[in-house]
């Protein structure tokens, strides 16, 4: 992991997203979202799969985060979304996610309205993750699983595209370096692979205009 370091990018949110409404968000979502599937090819080869739950809060829609159990070996005490490794069974990785969210978190798969993936990344582990976006009832009951989630919690959407990553991590596997931003929300400290779905892909969908990079190691080369 790299040095930690604040970062000194331009960061603005565009106008049509200052006056958008709830409905105008959520509608953005699923119009944008398929533009960026990652293709067959990534999701055949997916090793692991999130959900990333979007309510549909009429007032203003939220993110759903977990804070792992201490106790876990895997990712203790962070801040994640709902998922894990794929299984045998698992037909893809939206079978992943919503099978792991309803473990995690009691979220009735027949509750998401799966928008689809987005592109993949690579966790601390060497795992390749693909995030996939649904949009669920603000008013559905989450329970979370006394094994591995210690607490939910929900953060609007709107922090996201009006606040920039407090800072910056690197990461590097086989030869790439990552970007890992870090955001801290009501004491949640969100970073990691978490925090670089939430603002590669929300760049992707509502262009903040915070990009994270990926390059070569010791080259000055950015990868698609």
């Amino acid at each position: 992991m790299g040095v930690f370091s604040f970062v000194a990018r331009l960061f603005s949110v565009p106008h049509s997203l200052q006056k958008a409404s709830p409905v105008d968000l959520l509608n953005r979502i699923r119009r944008q979202v398929p533009r960026h599937h990652p293709g067959d090819a990534a999701l055949l080869g997916a090793e692991a799969a999130v959900l990333i739950p979007i309510t549909n809060h009429p007032r203003e829609p939220e993110l759903v985060l977990t804070r792992r159990a201490d106790h876990l070996k895997s990712h203790g005490g962070e801040v994640a979304f709902p998922g894990g490794k794929c299984d045998p069974e698992d037909r893809d990785p939206y079978h992943t996610a919503l099978r792991e969210s309803h473990e995690e978190i009691r979220l009735p798969p027949t509750q998401v309205e799966v928008v689809g993936p987005m592109p993949q990344s690579v966790s601390k582990m060497g795992l390749k993750v693909v995030p996939v976006i649904g949009i669920i009832p603000h008013q559905v009951e989450l329970v979370p699983s006394e094994d591995e989630i210690d607490s939910i919690f929900r953060v609007p959407l709107r922090y996201f595209l009006e606040n920039p990553p407090l800072g910056v991590m690197e990461k590097e596997h086989e030869g790439v370096v990552y970007q890992l931003p870090c955001y801290h929300f009501q004491g949640y400290v969100i970073w990691g692979l978490t925090a670089y779905f939430i603002t590669d892909c929300f760049d992707r969908i509502f262009h903040t205009g915070f990009q994270l990079e990926r390059r070569l190691h010791d080259r000055n080369v950015d990868l698609p």
